[in-house]
């Protein structure tokens, strides 16, 4: 059984003091709540606190980033390293999110490079894919999703791709509002495990846990995690309110 994962990715919102109210808040309401593996991912700035209090509180949440250099130190003005994220208690990190693909000019190359160096340094990677409005109405959605995935973990062993979270995130769905249907999110998603287990063997495919995310909500959540290849969502802006997030995390 693949175990649900729920990640939120707050973005560039959220001051140390407001983060630290907002998992307690999602906390309290998510305590003893054990079918889903939850994460959140604060910026950068906020991780320390957040990683104080979900210590001094026990709280059983993964504690991600939003993003990572993939070399250990060196001459990257603003950049975040692994070592950094450990020495924090980091425990997940997003690569390749279509908006540092669009704004910040990431490439598959690049999401290779930082999915193999979370894996060398113990992170679990949520990898991202998606194709845009355009892509998708042309009909390309198959063609950018599998070339993602493909490059994204390419040279990787099977047994590391095992460890690997890939996120299904269509571009013309993030903030938007509007979500892809249950249906059209399974067959993508489908499409994403077939194409794993074309390259790493069917076993490492069935084990594959694969997210949607694009505009999930607690109304739509039910369904999109009823489908047989979504494993999770990953979730921006409803996951800054901690009651809807704490519903989206307990959809069952």
């Amino acid at each position: 059984m693949r175990k649900p994962i729920i990640a939120g990715n707050w973005k560039m919102n959220m001051l140390p003091g407001a983060a630290v109210d907002l998992v307690e808040g999602l906390w309290a309401q998510i305590a003893g709540f054990d079918a889903v593996e939850a994460v959140v991912c604060p910026p950068f700035v906020d991780i320390p606190a957040v990683g104080k209090a979900l210590r001094d509180g026990s709280m059983s949440l993964g504690l991600g980033a939003q993003n990572m250099h993939w070399e250990e130190s060196g001459a990257f003005t603003g950049e975040i390293s692994p070592l950094m994220l450990l020495d924090l208690e980091v425990t997940h990190v997003i690569i390749g999110h279509s908006e540092r693909r669009q704004l910040f000019g990431e490439t598959d190359q690049g999401v290779n490079r930082k999915v193999k160096s979370a894996l060398a340094h113990g992170l679990v990677p949520i990898m991202c894919c998606g194709e845009s409005l355009k892509q998708r109405e042309s009909g390309q959605t198959e063609d950018v999703v599998t070339n993602q995935v493909k490059c994204g973990l390419f040279e990787l062993e099977p047994a590391q791709v095992s460890g690997v979270v890939v996120a299904y995130e269509p571009i013309w769905a993030i903030g938007t509002g509007k979500a892809a249907t249950a249906g059209d999110a399974d067959e993508v998603c489908g499409m994403v495990r077939r194409t794993v287990a074309g390259a790493f063997g069917a076993d490492v495919g069935e084990s594959l846990r694969v997210q949607y995310g694009g505009s999930v909500t607690p109304d739509n959540v039910s369904e999109l995690m009823s489908m047989p290849n979504i494993d999770g969502a990953l979730v921006g802006g409803a996951s800054l309110k901690p009651d809807v997030f704490a519903r989206i995390v307990r959809f069952t």
